[in-house]
């Protein structure tokens, strides 16, 4: 027998509504705790953007310009920190394990994003789980050839390539880096082979590169310009569906009757899984009015990049295109790390 103060006149049981009242009110309760949790860290902590590469390059220089417009909006400041090592799977590690308030991000190029879970056996995190908040800038992948290359442009250096296999050297940032798999992916078009020289890092390669050591390095844009506008390099070719705004005068791949050279380096910003979406949308606000900013505007375009600021589902279709993509040039050049 149900009660008759649980009926209503017309006799309909009232049980099912005060269940659903409840469920309503511990539903508000339990967002208003993750809202209120959300609120209080980025009041009371500082946004930590974990760069899982060493400080000075674009990956490093990118973020640190961020970070001083977005601080009037993160009132504990911004932080920019490297966590560097393991093809940049040290950093994405720290970040994926932190706490999921959107304090701690990660601001990596693509490596820990998109590459690195098809070359690496295995790893301590999941890059499929990443919450994406937004892709800052892309850079173009380039061509650049050292002092002794006699070659004068794109098509003399292929030419010379397929006539003596083996015979010239490229530079990359390390196996499994975007210079080695953009090199891979040349080689694949151009059916040409090169003999491949891994550095730790960009700065190496390029001092080897314009010392003539090595003879071709496929860097992306930010690190090479300055190089090629002195004479110290050439840069033949870019990886990208237009020519640079920074670059001009260097034709791209396609405008060369190369098609299918196409190679940039992303710079993205991800939360670890489980971040509240509210955070999520504070956090991209941020960025984008950040990356708005004029002044920002030309300071990325002078280090080569252009700005983008795409929101969370661009970002993550750019991610999971750009993830196929490598993975396909991955196996089947059989590509592989420990």
């Amino acid at each position: 027998m149900i009660p008759n103060q649980l009926l209503d006149p017309k006799g309909k049981n009232m049980i099912a509504i005060y269940r659903s009242c409840i469920n309503i009110f511990l539903t508000g309760f339990i967002s208003s705790l993750a809202l209120t949790s959300t609120v209080w860290a980025q009041a009371t902590k500082p946004l930590k953007l974990i760069v899982p590469f060493p400080a000075g390059g674009t990956a490093d220089v990118l973020p640190r310009l961020l970070a001083e417009k977005m601080r009037a909006q993160f009132p504990a400041g911004v932080l920019v920190e490297n966590k560097a090592g393991a093809g940049g799977n040290i950093g994405a590690d720290f970040v994926f394990k932190s706490d999921p308030d959107g304090s701690t991000l990660l601001a990596s190029p693509p490596g820990p994003v998109a590459i690195n879970h098809h070359l690496y056996k295995k790893l301590s995190f999941d890059p499929t789980r990443w919450q994406p908040i937004t892709v800052m800038a892309t850079v173009p992948n380039v061509l650049a050839v050292g002092p002794k290359v006699q070659a004068k442009n794109l098509t003399e250096l292929i030419a010379y390539l397929k006539a003596n296999p083996g015979k010239m050297s490229y530079a990359s940032q390390g196996n499994g880096s975007t210079s080695h798999l953009t090199a891979s992916m040349f080689m694949q078009l151009t059916g040409t082979e090169l003999i491949h020289i891994p550095y730790k890092g960009t700065a190496p390669a390029l001092v080897d590169l314009m010392a003539g050591t090595v003879d071709i390095f496929f860097d992306n844009l930010s690190s090479s310009m300055q190089f090629h506008q002195t004479g110290k390099i050439r840069i033949f070719a870019v990886a990208d569906d237009q020519r640079s705004k920074a670059l001009p005068q260097v034709p791209t791949f396609s405008e060369q009757k190369l098609s299918g050279m196409q190679a940039v380096t992303f710079f993205s910003v991800m939360a670890p899984p489980g971040t509240p979406a509210t955070a999520m949308t504070t956090i991209y606000k941020s960025f984008s009015e950040a990356l708005a900013n004029p002044e920002i505007k030309q300071k990325f375009l002078e280090q080569g990049a252009e700005p983008r600021g795409w929101n969370p589902e661009q970002t993550a279709k750019f991610v999971k295109d750009e993830s196929e993509k490598w993975q396909a040039v991955i196996k089947t050049t059989n590509v592989s790390l420990d």
